[in-house]
């Protein structure tokens, strides 16, 4: 328990540390966009090599197939609802934040959008420590929480908040993400191999999913010529970590 505790916090602290940086810092979307293809490359590696493959040796391809599959169906489905509540409309577009469209209150959209992100993310991350620690997956989710609370950051503070509200709230997302870390763990924990198999493909569904709705679209609109580079650095780094 004290691992995922320590995996759930380490995670984390990076929405608390790009929040920090964005109430402060104005940074050129180029090095977002960098950023979010480095952490794309680092979790399809991660989930490649360690938390699918893990379903597919404890369940089959049966069981951690249909898992994958439910898990990115579940959160498209999730995906659409949050992007019909804020914004009335669906699309990758709701995701861009601009100093015009920061004034419509896109920050706490973007909040939105990466707790949405960041549950299943977390929820992998905790079932994959079952059988042992995954540096791989907590190094691809601690770079793609840092971006992503970055901009949402400075959304908020063009929005008008004060650096301590917006800094709070990004706490309080840190939080709730390193629960789902503990939460995962412990729901996984006493699960038959079989059951296991299906969460973990659920899980890495889920994550996949996220990958392709949000970090990789955000990462090629704004991280380009350096954004191919950064995705192959991400993924040696992540298939390193776990070898």
């Amino acid at each position: 328990m004290l691992t995922s505790i320590l995996f759930g916090l380490a995670a984390s602290s990076a929405l608390v540390i790009g929040a920090v940086v964005g109430c402060y810092w104005d940074a050129p979307r180029a090095i977002t966009g960098v950023l979010l293809a480095f952490a794309s490359g680092a979790l399809i590696s991660a989930l490649a090599f360690e938390l699918f493959e893990e379903a597919y040796h404890l369940g089959g391809a049966v069981r951690s197939g249909i898992g994958l599959l439910a898990g990115a169906a579940a959160f498209v489905l999730a995906d659409t609802l949050l992007d019909r509540h804020v914004t009335g409309e669906t699309g990758p577009e709701q995701r861009e934040v601009t100093a015009d469209a920061a004034r419509g209150g896109v920050g706490w959209a973007l909040l939105a959008a990466v707790t949405l992100d960041g549950v299943p993310e977390n929820l992998a991350l905790g079932v994959s420590l079952v059988d042992g620690a995954s540096l791989a997956l907590l190094v691809a989710i601690f770079f793609s929480n840092l971006p992503e609370s970055l901009v949402g950051a400075v959304a908020m503070r063009r929005e008008g908040r004060q650096p301590k509200t917006v800094i709070g709230t990004w706490l309080a997302c840190a939080v709730l993400l390193a629960v789902a870390v503990v939460a995962g763990r412990a729901l996984a924990e006493p699960l038959s191999d079989e059951i296991l198999a299906v969460a973990l493909g659920f899980a890495g569904g889920a994550v996949l999913a996220s990958l392709a709705d949000t970090l990789m679209p955000e990462a090629f609109e704004h991280g380009r010529p350096y954004n191919a580079f950064a995705t192959a650095a991400g993924f040696f780094l992540s298939f390193m970590l776990a070898a």
